[in-house]
């Protein structure tokens, strides 16, 4: 049996990948969500009780410890949101994965987008005037961003059960050298996913992402889905995306 590994993203951790874990293994994959220093256990205790130094935690710490995790399993298939899309890129630039499946993701290389919601968002976490202090993921923050196609109280339930606080540092990170990839070199396949109204990573900017990869004789696609905030994996209809997720994958790994 093949192994899919799930790579969260910030303000996230193992346990928004437990429906996607679940569904997957029903089609006959070993499913394993990686989890990122100082995100271990529930987020409930982990918004309550931020681990100590969690500001000061870095892109190339998450990257480090998920490597070592990875290499583990045999060049397995692996599904990332949001920074954990970046990672995705990141293993299938250095040649450690067979698929990688990209949702919501970070884009490298310092590939940007001028859409303002992308822009404020940015830079309310990005804020070089907080030093390191943690970025303190509150519910309205949550709803506003994050979970902006549900209802309050559907994003405040998701937020309770999911939403974690998370380090400045990481996004900071992700816009310098730890974020940068080979995009012109021979890949593995890569899909792209986005959605119509995420305002974290709007759906121009996933696009771009798709078309910075310039090898012709590798395989990159992408899709967006309409009425889908970032939290993409876990509201309602997350389970199209995973059946679209699943075809693709059937497609391409037969290639």
């Amino acid at each position: 049996m093949k192994d899919i590994i799930f790579i969260h993203g910030m303000f996230q951790n193992p346990k928004s990948w437990e429906k996607w874990q679940a569904y997957f293994a029903t089609k006959g994959y070993v499913c394993t969500a990686l989890t990122w220093p100082m995100h271990e256990g529930d987020p409930r205790e982990l918004k309550e009780n931020p681990p100590e130094g969690l500001g000061d935690l870095h892109l190339d710490d998450v990257v480090v410890e998920l490597e070592k995790q990875l290499l583990t399993f045999e060049r397995p298939i692996v599904i990332g949101h949001s920074v954990g899309g970046l990672i995705t890129q990141l293993f299938a630039d250095r040649g450690l994965i067979r698929v990688g499946i990209a949702i919501s993701s970070v884009a490298p290389n310092r590939i940007l987008d001028f859409d303002w919601d992308f822009i404020k968002n940015s830079m309310l976490i990005n804020n070089p005037f907080k030093g390191n202090e943690p970025f303190y993921m509150d519910a309205a923050s949550f709803h506003e961003t994050f979970a902006n196609t549900l209802d309050e109280t559907k994003a405040k339930q998701a937020w309770e059960s999911f939403a974690t606080h998370d380090s400045r540092n990481i996004l900071r990170d992700c816009m310098g050298r730890s974020g940068e990839v080979n995009a012109d070199a021979p890949h593995v396949p890569l899909l792209f996913i986005g959605g119509d109204q995420d305002k974290i990573i709007p759906p121009d900017l996933v696009e771009k992402n798709a078309k910075a990869y310039t090898e012709p004789n590798s395989i990159v696609d992408y899709k967006i889905f309409t009425n889908r905030s970032h939290y993409i994996c876990g509201e309602p209809g997350w389970e199209e995306m995973a059946d679209y997720i699943a075809n693709w994958i059937n497609k391409v790994d037969m290639i």
